[in-house]
């Protein structure tokens, strides 16, 4: 009890400022897995020393209150990152881990300040070419404090493009279908989202003219949430690089509940672009924060 009292105390002085940074990542492939060091493929190797190192500088640079990451791997290792963030002095002394049924993928959150409630969404039932599913990475579900008002944090990370399926190209019907499932979800918690403060935050492995994201904000003429446009200084709004074309997308996105909007005095948006983000991942993190009365 006394430790509770203690926690509530301290989030209480961290949000007295009245704003609340969220930050979303992938931070491609922070597990052992097959890839090309050096100029030579390695199976089963780690994430490079070099990129973590790149990775932690950009954390900083972002300066969020509570970092939702998605590629992250097993829980050994989203402890490794808190433990080397904290040897950087960037604490993160609270953490969430998600595991669905991706066995190598997960989605994480480390936060600032301590979760009321975290919920775990691993069988997340999705109907998919004729046949019975699960959303691949789940969803995870975080609560924190925003002054005197609970916000929920829901966590995706949406199927990637590849495939095996000759009849769905690029895995678009699947990816569809988790969106629809993860919606259903979020209108289960949170019928009225008018009412609702909410936050939708991942990689969903499509653009924002796609049936994903279509699907995510709206049902039918009921709205459920929306995008918030976000850019880095220049301007530019990409957050994917495919390296081996080349080509630049927005894939990461930030989505609010209509209540949130109404809730927040202010929000603001941005895409991280420091000088080591590429070194890091293929990704670049999406930042946002807000104030409120």
């Amino acid at each position: 009890m006394i430790a509770a009292l203690l926690a509530a105390s301290a989030l209480a002085i961290e949000c007295s400022a009245g704003s609340l940074t969220i930050a979303t990542w992938n931070v491609e492939n922070y597990l052992p897995t097959s890839r090309r060091v050096d100029g030579v493929f390695r199976p089963g190797y780690p994430k490079p020393e070099s990129e973590k190192s790149a990775l932690r500088d950009v954390i900083r640079a972002a300066s969020a209150d509570v970092f939702a990451f998605q590629e992250m791997g097993d829980e050994s290792q989203l402890a490794e990152l808190q433990r080397d963030l904290a040897r950087d002095g960037i604490d993160y002394p609270h953490s969430a881990w998600h595991a669905a049924s991706d066995a190598e993928r997960h989605v994480a959150v480390l936060s600032k300040f301590p979760f009321v409630r975290i919920e775990r969404h691993g069988e997340v039932p999705v109907r998919f070419l004729g046949a019975d599913d699960f959303v691949k990475r789940g969803v995870l579900e975080v609560v924190v404090m925003a002054g005197s008002e609970e916000l929920t944090l829901f966590v995706i990370h949406l199927k990637s493009r590849y495939t095996e399926r000759r009849d769905d190209p690029g895995s678009a019907l699947q990816r569809a279908a988790e969106a629809v499932a993860i919606r259903d979800l979020v209108l289960k918690r949170f019928p009225d989202p008018t009412s609702a403060r909410f936050v939708i935050a991942g990689d969903f492995n499509d653009t924002r003219d796609a049936r994903p994201l279509r699907a995510m904000m709206k049902r039918g003429e009921r709205t459920i949430a929306r995008i918030l446009p976000a850019a880095d200084d220049r301007g530019d709004a990409w957050t994917h690089r495919y390296r081996r074309k080349e080509s630049y997308s927005r894939v990461d996105f930030i989505l609010v509940s209509p209540g949130f909007e109404e809730w927040a005095k202010a929000l603001s948006i941005r895409v991280v672009d420091t000088p080591r983000v590429r070194n890091a991942s293929d990704h670049r993190p999406v930042v946002l924060t807000l104030e409120w009365e």
